[in-house]
């Protein structure tokens, strides 16, 4: 099988780049820099090599360094932003830092002929952040773009096929990134385009069959599609050897948890132990207001759930989670800065009591399981559900979590989602829910002076969860709901509508 070898020098990116890549039906797999030598890359059978970008300056000895041998290889190499700036400082070039240089956001690339840039316009928009830039280009490279602040936006040496992009080609907001790519990998790389989220599928049946085999499986089912992917993969590979635990922690949205033990019982025909544990979760979380605090309290209450039933049954030999890529980006990867903890990655205690944890969903995109699950015969309904935080309602209830302060949060977002549902956009939103916020706001009702609690609208527009834009939804709908939830919800006073798009916010509040 033909692949690509993202090498990672730390950006936030690697993997919405090899992402890109197999967007394109060419497998990728990411390294760290550090793990792999150029001998290794040649024999390791890699058709191409892309280095990402990163948050330091090549010219600081403490910076990720790599050996020029790469470049000697024969085998087409693309750097991207600080990838770029490495194959310059490699090859013999002069790099610089200077603030009339420095680019954040969209900018206008020129670009000339050639074949990184066939079949792109001259002029077009691409996505810059970076402050340090090429001064001068390598012996036997030549300038292919620049910018207005960038006089070397990419650079190539068509002798030895390697190239960089001071942009940034994987974002949405490089208009020519997909073509680029696409060139990357099929002109220069004569890439064939064979592999598909079905051959994921069955590799990964198969590779589960093989290592999981004599082993009993214990999965953490939230009724997610994240966690109904990773079960069902693995049901196939091992059958009876696994065990689904679906954990009733209290926080689950309105009517949940009984529409999840009816579809893993009857319509997926898998083995499920439901645990009602919301008084334990409830008394873990009486008093916490940190939301980092709580995440982390919630991912070992999780796995201490787990451990119970898994002595219960006997010893269990293997965890498996629906941890997805976002979920360990966000947690914190390597040199990549924690946004959030997730309940799966970043709040897991120290030791579990399991011999192995697996999460085959790791390294891929929401939308990447969704095409797995429909690969798998999952029904529709269930691939294209809303997506959950594994922590539920706890993070979607600022400050303190009580029963009361549940309650209304489950009944506006049911109002909220039932709303957007029969208008027809529940497929416009990447993602939608409410949102409990620690506000109260001085109101009236009945000509009487009301204090009540106030409630955020959230709806995000999506392909990756990485980045998301706020979703633009109709004003009337939004009067819809928001007369609906200050009118039959309890304790709420005012509606408020979220328009933060991701970055700078997360998807959710917490």
């Amino acid at each position: 099988m033909e692949k690509i070898l993202v090498l990672d020098f730390g950006g936030q990116y690697n993997q919405l780049i090899a992402r890109r890549v197999r967007e394109q039906h060419v497998y990728a797999e990411i390294v760290p820099y550090n793990r792999i030598t150029p001998d290794e890359i040649r024999d390791a059978g890699y058709v191409g090599v892309i280095l990402t970008g990163g948050p330091n300056s090549v010219y600081d000895p403490a910076s990720p360094h790599y050996s020029a041998a790469l470049l000697e290889l024969g085998i087409p190499v693309l750097g991207i932003c600080y990838g770029c700036q490495l194959i310059a400082w490699m090859a013999g070039g002069e790099i610089c830092s200077a603030d009339s240089a420095s680019e954040y956001g969209e900018s206008r690339l020129t670009a000339g002929p050639g074949a990184l840039f066939h079949g792109i316009p001259e002029e077009s928009v691409c996505w810059m952040s970076h402050t340090d830039y090429i001064r001068t280009v390598p012996p036997g490279f030549r300038v292919l773009a620049h910018t207005p602040n960038c006089p070397c936006a990419a650079m190539g040496d068509d002798r030895r096929r390697v190239y960089g992009v001071q942009f940034h080609p994987e974002v949405t907001h490089t208009a020519c990134g997909r073509q680029l790519l696409h060139n990357f990998l099929y002109d220069l790389c004569g890439c064939r385009g064979d592999w598909t989220m079905d051959s994921f599928a069955a590799g990964a049946i198969e590779r589960y069959r093989r290592e999981l085999s004599g082993k009993r499986v214990l999965c953490a089912l939230s009724g997610g599609v994240d966690s109904t992917v990773a079960a069902v993969l693995l049901h196939r590979a091992i059958g009876e050897a696994l065990t689904c635990v679906f954990v009733d922690t209290g926080l689950l949205r309105k009517g949940e948890a009984d529409a999840v033990e009816q579809v893993f019982r009857g319509m997926l025909g898998i083995d499920l132990i439901r645990v009602d544990a919301a008084d334990r979760f409830l008394g873990a979380l009486r008093g916490v207001s940190d939301p980092e605090q709580k995440r982390k309290i919630i991912g070992a209450e999780f796995i201490r759930v787990f451990e119970h039933e898994a002595r219960k049954l006997g010893h269990m030999h293997v965890l498996v989670q629906g941890t997805i890529y976002p979920d360990v980006i966000e947690s914190g990867l390597g040199d990549a800065a924690t946004i959030k903890s997730h309940h799966n990655v970043g709040g897991l205690p120290d030791v579990i009591d399991f011999d192995e944890l697996v999460e085959p969903l790791r390294e891929l995109f929401k939308d990447e399981v969704r095409a797995v699950g429909e690969e798998l015969g999952i029904p529709r309904a269930l691939v294209w559900r809303q997506p959950f935080p594994g922590p539920g309602l706890a993070v979607r209830v600022m400050g303190e979590i009580t029963a009361e302060k549940l309650a209304i949060v489950r009944e506006a977002d049911a109002i909220f989602r039932a709303e957007l549902e029969a208008a027809g956009l529940d497929r416009e939103a990447g993602q939608y829910f409410a949102v409990l916020t620690d506000t109260r706001a001085v109101g009236v009702m009945g000509d009487a002076r009301t204090y009540g609690r106030t409630v955020a609208l959230r709806a995000v527009t999506t392909d990756d969860f990485m980045t998301a834009d706020w979703t633009r939804l109709p004003w009337e709908l939004l009067a819809k709901v928001s007369g609906r939830i200050t009118g039959e919800v309890a304790g709420v006073g005012r509606v408020v509508y979220d328009i933060t798009s991701k970055p700078p916010a997360t998807v959710e509040w917490e």
